[in-house]
């Protein structure tokens, strides 16, 4: 069965109001997209969408140290990944862009220090 879902592109600014008809995930039309970029945003929206996961994890003296994912993760592993990082403490000192879990939710995508701590 035919399905359409409409998904407002954040690629840039313009945000394309972007109608996608498909069925099993597979992609029939693809309408409204002003480029190639909106094209695959408005594609990967419907067949496997993905989000950046930005958070805090517990430094061992209790402050927090926000983290994020190097790339956007499966949308639907999200609380999967937060459920992982629940438990987990730092030891200081941390420097932005270090690795504090490897492989998150088994996505192969590691969690990285936003900032640093001393």
């Amino acid at each position: 069965m035919l399905k359409e879902k409409t998904v407002t592109c954040i690629v840039c600014p313009t945000g394309c109001r972007i109608k996608v008809t498909f069925e099993d995930k597979k992609i029939k039309e693809i309408a409204g997209n002003q480029c190639k970029r909106g094209f695959d945003y408005a594609k990967e929206e419907v067949i496997s969408p993905k989000r950046m996961l930005t958070t805090t994890v517990f430094l061992e003296n209790g402050e927090l140290l926000p983290v994020k994912t190097e790339k956007p993760i499966p949308k639907e592993l999200l609380f999967k990944a937060m459920e992982e990082l629940k438990n987990v403490r730092v030891k200081p000192p941390v420097r932005m862009g270090d690795v504090i879990k490897e492989n998150i939710a088994g996505t192969g995508i590691n969690i990285i220090a936003s900032r640093s701590y001393n």
